[in-house]
């Protein structure tokens, strides 16, 4: 699967969650539901993965977590805050950086419109 068509169809799934939660809602309802939505599409993934990071030679439980690790390949990031903010891109940045992962969606679901919410970052 290419990253495009991975990245498409959890948009996709996003889409749907949005459609029937909308806004105001926490992001641990809306990592959930995504959970489902993807299950039932036969995406395989992950939750709340456990990040190490890697200090000389120590690898280190710093508490760092994943929302969800899409096929081996995606990372995606979920927000539910007012705006997407320069930290919230350099937290992805950073996961992708450490996890050697080339591409990243940055979701926000606190808009009237999900996709005013998506970035899509590629390293």
């Amino acid at each position: 699967m290419e990253f495009d068509e991975i990245s498409n169809r959890v948009i996709g799934c996003a889409i749907e969650v949005h459609r029937h939660l909308g806004p105001g809602l926490l992001e641990s309802a809306y990592e959930q539901c995504l959970a489902h939505e993807l299950s039932h599409h036969g995406i395989a993934f992950d939750l709340q993965l456990a990040l190490p990071v890697q200090y000389k030679d120590v690898r280190l439980d710093c508490g760092y977590r994943i929302d969800i690790f899409v096929e081996n390949q995606l990372i995606v990031e979920l927000k539910s805050v007012e705006e997407i903010r320069g930290i919230h891109e350099a937290q992805l940045l950073t996961y992708m950086k450490l996890t050697g992962v080339k591409v990243g969606l940055l979701m926000n679901f606190n808009v009237t419109k999900l996709k005013d919410g998506i970035k899509r970052f590629v390293l």
